[in-house]
């Protein structure tokens, strides 16, 4: 299936949708605490895209129950929201979709409840820099796996780390997962040529021990098979007319994380 091609305007509906994923995972994580369940984080999820008028990319995608992913510690992704309370030294893990007028945004961010291990930090830390890294590295005219490439390559520079094999980022727009595949290791210089008019959401997900996963009995929940905890970081970004790119669910559309590798953003979004 050919990758889809958004114009200009299609890209501000999902910008709108971007604004609203971020605002909802802030407010998520001002609100996550020692004693606040996921169920309750779920219930702030819904009430934010209920006052913005905009609906859920997950809830119902494939009879999933809920509008975020909630994944705790060994969880690393699709945890369903429960009546679990949040403990002291928790990592957690938010996945978030919003829809604007039929267009996507979709972006993951993890952080620590109280008092954090510094080993965790470092996961948490490798793997939010080796999505940048992943989006730096997607320009027009770069081949897909050049993503893979920046993201494993990051990873492996900040230690050893279980990259999650079957799963990665993916192509968005009229629906939340859309071609391309985007892996998060691998070679460069393979796959199709990035194209203005493309939107990719990069997520890569990795372990302090193993890359071995397994699904829970729930159907969805994806957990290390050794225990081990996970950290997990997503945004969506596009490359713009401009030939630029811009991160559709960042608040300054990566201006600031994305100068730091030398590259700069689009200013026909904001």
């Amino acid at each position: 299936m050919a990758i889809q091609i958004k114009t200009l305007e299609q890209l501000k509906l999902m910008r709108s949708a971007g604004k609203i994923v971020w605002q909802t995972l802030i407010e998520i994580k001002k609100t996550a605490a020692v004693g606040v369940t996921t169920e309750e984080l779920d219930q702030l999820a819904r009430e934010i895209l209920s006052s913005n008028g905009a609906t859920s990319s997950f809830l119902g995608y494939h009879g999933y129950p809920s509008v975020i992913c909630a994944s705790v510690n060994e969880e690393v992704v699709h945890g369903i929201p429960n009546k679990r309370k949040l403990q002291n030294g928790d990592l957690l893990s938010i996945d978030f979709g919003a829809i604007v007028e039929g267009w996507h945004a979709d972006a993951a961010i993890s952080f620590g409840i109280g008092e954090v291990e510094a080993a965790d930090q470092k996961l948490m830390q490798a793997c939010e820099e080796s999505m940048w890294a992943g989006i730096a590295a997607g320009k027009v005219g770069a081949n897909l796996t050049d993503i893979s490439f920046a993201i494993e390559s990051h990873i492996k520079s900040k230690g050893v780390y279980g990259i999650l094999r079957e799963y990665g980022g993916h192509g968005i727009g009229s629906q939340m997962h859309q071609e391309p595949h985007i892996l998060n290791y691998g070679k460069s210089g393979l796959g199709p040529k990035l194209e203005i008019g493309m939107a990719l959401a990069i997520e890569p997900m990795i372990t302090r021990g193993s890359e071995k996963m397994k699904v829970l009995s729930d159907e969805w929940t994806v957990v290390s098979q050794d225990n081990s905890r996970g950290a997990h970081f997503e945004h969506s970004y596009a490359l713009l007319p401009d030939a630029k790119p811009f991160v559709l669910t960042a608040p300054d559309g990566g201006k600031a994380e994305l100068a730091k590798r030398n590259v700069e953003i689009s200013n026909l979004l904001s």
